[in-house]
């Protein structure tokens, strides 16, 4: 599993399965109608491409659906655990 992967190789802090959805796309010249899982990681900035390298290996799609929202502001006792956890052990 993907996210358990990242979760244990320190590629991610946290990861939030949000459960089965349907998703209608174009893909090479098909109209496709899939169940998939949303999935979101929690990361810091100094780790992203490597988590997206990694779940681009791990993933079973040709070009899987990963984008990147930068964290501009939150609590920041939750903003220093996830670099704290990225980072690795001390």
């Amino acid at each position: 599993m993907i996210a358990r992967t990242v979760v244990e190789e320190r590629l991610a802090a946290c990861a939030n399965l949000l459960g089965s959805i349907q998703s209608i796309y174009q893909w090479k010249g098909q109209i496709c109608e899939d169940e998939e899982v949303a999935l979101i990681l929690k990361t810091s900035n100094d780790r992203k491409n490597e988590l997206v390298a990694r779940i681009r290996e791990l993933h079973v799609y040709e070009t899987p659906c990963i984008v990147c929202m930068p964290i501009t502001d939150g609590n920041p006792d939750f903003l220093n655990w996830i670099d704290a956890q990225t980072r690795g052990p001390s």
